[in-house]
């Protein structure tokens, strides 16, 4: 009897400590957002924080994503645009992390869990399948950012991330337009 007893209780505890590792509890994202909340208490820099962890999110996603393109892509054209964004969301990052240091705006250092698995389910993909979903993410994603950047950009309260956000938006739609052309020859 003390046996099942026993053993019902360390079966509880293996359960219980299973279920109490999340993984959003590793999500570096996740973690800077709730410094910057922290840090900034309801005021205006609040949101553009936000913005910046994002676009430190994005960009970093960018510049992985472009390297995995080089290595995986089966069209040269894929793999040239895989070194652009590495190279351009690279200098971009080096930036804003400049830029968030002088802000006191914590960003992620990591991949979030949402980017990670974009990540991921890319890089099980090979050939034609890879360029094809590749690009279609490409076009989909500087969509998205040329309406988030033009967003700060006309809306942020921080001067300095405003007018940073405005100056990437001619290279974001430099990016849509190639990446739209490139996914319309991989097709």
């Amino acid at each position: 009897m003390k046996k099942m007893t026993w053993n019902a209780l360390l079966l509880a505890c293996m359960f219980a400590a299973v279920s109490c590792n999340t993984s959003s509890d590793n999500d570096s994202k996740d973690a800077a957002e709730e410094q910057n909340e922290a840090t900034f208490d309801d005021s205006n820099m609040e949101d553009d924080a936000e913005f910046a962890v994002a676009a430190a999110d994005g960009g970093m996603m960018e510049v992985q994503l472009g390297e995995l393109a080089q290595s995986k892509g089966s069209s040269q054209a894929v793999k040239d645009f895989g070194k652009m964004m590495a190279d351009d969301h690279g200098k971009a990052n080096t930036e804003l992390k400049a830029l968030a240091q002088q802000k006191n705006i914590t960003l992620p250092t990591t991949l979030s869990d949402k980017s990670q698995k974009m990540y991921d389910d890319l890089s099980k993909k090979t050939g034609k399948d890879f360029d094809k979903d590749y690009m279609s993410h490409m076009v989909d994603d500087h969509k998205d950012d040329i309406d988030k950047f033009q967003k700060q950009a006309d809306n942020g309260n921080d001067p300095d991330l405003k007018s940073w956000a405005a100056n990437k938006v001619p290279t974001l739609k430099q990016h849509l337009e190639k990446a739209q052309s490139v996914r319309d020859a991989v097709k």
